[in-house]
């Protein structure tokens, strides 16, 4: 073979194998996802372990096609602007957020990189996306319209405690909760004076310790307790629910990981199925779909779940007609 004859034999091969080295460099591509939690740590966080197992049955391996950067605020809600911003600095192909709080921090850091709602209040009047249908921005995912279910969880907790009339509403009304916290609370007084209902508000601010607003009900003589969606108040169900048990007072929770903590009752969407759904929208993001168009999803099935054992030690009897109507009965 001549020099010459070796030279277009050696050029020929490497044309003709380009595009496999294309592909395969293309096939060994890590895309990274930023994950912003409320939680402390890896512990005890259903809905970050739920969001795994969505990615799992979507075909992604951690290590191998996916790399997630997971932050923890920590119940801290002033943490969340310096986590979203690390992610930014990162350039995560998609942010995680966990919470309505954590979506506005991380709107805040980044209009071009796709964030996914995980949950949020109401994202609409949130100020997070322009409408349901077409976000038309950054950002897609899930929203629990947290507003729109005050009224049934109060006739849940009224079928409960029939001459229930004074009802504590636990909710966190700082500005990085504004305006869920807000529009929740609105919603709540609304719905109790159509059940004859008088509400009191226990408001926590920012750092407030949640014990305050139960010495306040207590003072109050408040009869029973109705807690509203608040990432503060989600990360710690357990020691929420102990606080309402110190005080011995009937409490409706907005999601199940309360009453699995010892509470005594939710009704809500489940937060591991969202966090489950919210792997598909990271699916479709790395997929090349752009998050203006991906409609946010809402729930379309809602959870009644009551702990027995912790009736009882309140020395409550569950009327039948809840207990048949329960998706979880804790005993």
């Amino acid at each position: 073979m001549t020099s010459v004859n070796r030279r277009a034999f050696v050029t020929g091969l490497g044309a003709a194998l380009a595009p496999l080295g294309v592909e395969a460099q293309q096939a060994k591509k890590v895309s990274r996802i930023g994950f912003i939690s409320m939680r402390s740590g890896p512990a005890d966080n259903p809905q970050l372990e739920a969001f795994r197992q969505g990615l799992r049955e979507l075909g992604y391996l951690e290590g191998q096609n996916v790399l997630l950067e997971i932050d923890y605020a920590g119940a801290n809600v002033s943490k969340l602007p310096d986590l979203a911003a690390k992610l930014v600095r990162l350039n995560v192909d998609v942010i995680v957020a966990q919470s309505g709080a954590a979506t506005i921090a991380a709107k805040r850091a980044t209009r071009t990189i796709p964030i996914v709602m995980v949950s949020s209040a109401d994202a609409v009047q949130q100020g997070l996306v322009a409408s349901l249908h077409h976000p038309g921005g950054n950002i897609t995912g899930l929203t629990l319209i947290s507003p729109e279910l005050g009224q049934k969880r109060l006739e849940v907790l009224r079928e409960l405690l029939p001459m229930v009339s004074r009802v504590g509403v636990l909710w966190c009304g700082s500005p990085d909760e504004a305006p869920s916290g807000d529009i929740e609370w609105q919603g709540i007084q609304a719905a109790a004076r159509l059940l004859s209902v008088k509400p009191s508000s226990l408001e926590i601010r920012e750092a407030q310790d949640p014990a305050s607003a139960f010495s306040l009900a207590t003072r109050q003589r408040t009869e029973a307790i109705i807690v509203l969606d608040c990432s503060r108040l989600n990360t710690s169900p357990g020691r929420i629910s102990e606080l309402a048990m110190a005080t011995r007072l009937p409490a409706m929770y907005p999601f199940s990981i309360y009453p699995e903590a010892g509470g005594l009752m939710s009704y809500g969407p489940n937060l591991r199925d969202a966090a489950r759904r919210a792997a598909t929208y990271v699916d479709k993001i790395l997929k090349g779909a752009k998050p203006a168009d991906l409609p946010v999803e809402q729930p379309t099935k809602f959870e009644l779940v009551i702990n027995l054992k912790t009736a009882k030690a309140l020395g409550l009897t569950i009327p039948p007609s809840l207990l048949l109507r329960a998706d979880q009965v804790i005993e």
